[in-house]
């Protein structure tokens, strides 16, 4: 089996948003009213927790992506041949071995994620098991993923609705969470707002990739959204994941939180929140025109620009996110 080949199986473009997402969670709880850290200083231990749980999150998305395109075959031959085990260039038996190796690279490590005081080794392999949380975070995706998948544990990619949930759990709402639990216990309520914003956008908008996929979907007995309700009206269905989430982010400058009311559920500067929230609003305004304008040429192209933009809204709302929390 070539590098290229397992290059193509883990699909590297899709590896930036885990990334990404977890940097950006580590940098809000950095910058936010519940950094544990009095002195507020980049720690070398904090930046190994924040590195090592970033690779991580990558990692365990390309496994997902292996795993997906192993239950996939069947569609994949009518959807996209070209790809490596559908070509023939890759095994399936390959395949499943390079998703488990990806899998254990990807959870196994996150033990060692301890937010500080955790400094040395024997820190973070101990304490108590609410300390871990991120683990069990990460643990918890990697089941989803499975769930997601594999016909034996449900492949609840085939019921619709299910599948939008078991994607924007874990790598909506989790993600925000277990990037936040690189710096700051995952308990306050704060991480759980950001998650929830993240949750709410995928909720709907990781539906664009299926469109595309409607032929071979059906074909294997997938029923995503598209082809359980048609283009237009999965259209009309997933489009106010674009504009509604986002309204969460001002709102959160306002709310308080529950258990510090003295505090905004949103400790980030206001303006650059509430700036981000206008600007990924008025973005998703116009996906949602570009979605309802002729939805049935979300089918006939591989990759709408809808999908372009799905990807580039939720990197630019984890950088916009990062910038509130440092300035």
């Amino acid at each position: 089996m070539k590098w290229a080949d397992l290059f193509d199986l883990d699909r590297p473009f899709t590896l930036l948003p885990p990334l990404l997402g977890i940097v950006s969670g580590a940098v809000c709880a950095f910058g936010s009213a519940h950094n544990p850290d009095p002195e507020r200083l980049l720690r070398p231990s904090v930046l190994f927790t924040v590195v090592l749980g970033s690779i991580c999150a990558a990692l365990l998305n390309a496994a997902s992506n292996t795993l997906n395109q192993i239950a996939d075959l069947e569609a994949d031959r009518i959807n996209k041949p070209q790809r490596p085990i559908p070509s023939g260039r890759v095994s399936v038996p390959q395949a499943a071995r390079h998703a488990t190796l990806l899998y254990l690279a990807g959870t196994l490590p996150v033990w060692l994620v301890v937010p500080y005081p955790a400094v040395t080794l024997a820190d973070r392999l101990g304490g108590a098991l609410l300390d871990h949380g991120v683990f069990f975070l990460y643990l918890g995706a990697a089941l989803a993923t499975l769930v997601y998948s594999l016909p034996a544990l449900g492949r609840t990619k085939r019921f619709g609705i299910w599948a939008n949930v078991t994607i924007a759990i874990p790598r909506g709402v989790w993600l925000k969470v277990a990037g936040w639990g690189m710096v700051a216990p995952i308990w306050h309520a704060e991480a759980w707002w950001i998650g929830a914003v993240f949750g709410a956008f995928l909720l709907g908008a990781s539906s664009t990739k299926d469109f595309s996929d409607m032929k071979g979907d059906a074909a294997s007995g997938v029923h995503t959204l598209p082809v359980k309700y048609g283009e237009h009206r999965a259209a009309w269905m997933i489009a106010p994941s674009f504009v509604l989430p986002w309204l969460l982010i001002p709102l959160g400058t306002v709310l308080r939180d529950p258990a510090a009311p003295q505090l905004a559920m949103l400790t980030g500067n206001p303006t650059v929140l509430i700036a981000l929230g206008g600007v990924l609003t008025l973005w998703g305004v116009y996906t949602c025109w570009l979605l309802l304008e002729d939805p049935a040429s979300l089918s006939r192209r591989e990759n709408h620009p809808s999908w372009t933009h799905m990807y580039l809204m939720m990197m630019a709302a984890q950088l916009g996110f990062a910038v509130a929390y440092l300035v």
